[in-house]
């Protein structure tokens, strides 16, 4: 039933400017609409709806991931618009950030103004 129709992202922020500008100018997605309640973006077809909250306790855990060909390169493009990257003590990474699946799948993660921890991964 729901194969077939388009879908909505959500994400939070308390934080309206700082967020428009990671997600314009770090990760520079286009900013497609801005009401009352939510700063909206496209995500390749699919709508990134980040909801203007006043209270918000990021989850703790992915909840946004990106699939790049290339993640180092595409991590030089985000260091260099000042997107920071986690370090995860209990998971073996290497020198970038970057942990390596069993399946062989690169991750990376880095958080938005809000704290909510987004990546990007690259698939064997």
């Amino acid at each position: 039933m729901f194969s077939s129709v388009d879908v909505s992202v959500f994400l939070a922020t308390t934080k309206r400017d700082a967020c428009l500008n990671f997600f314009t100018k770090s990760l520079g997605l286009t900013l497609r609409e801005e009401n009352e309640y939510a700063l909206v973006f496209d995500l390749k077809g699919v709508e990134l709806r980040i909801s203007k909250v006043s209270t918000f306790v990021p989850m703790p855990f992915t909840v946004l991931d990106w699939q790049v060909v290339n993640i180092y390169e595409t991590m030089d493009l985000l260091e260099n618009n000042k997107v920071r990257f986690e370090i995860f003590d209990k998971m073996e990474m290497d020198a970038r950030c970057v942990w390596t699946s069993p399946d062989g799948t690169r991750i990376a993660w880095f958080k938005d103004p809000d704290g909510n921890i987004l990546s990007i991964s690259q698939r064997p």
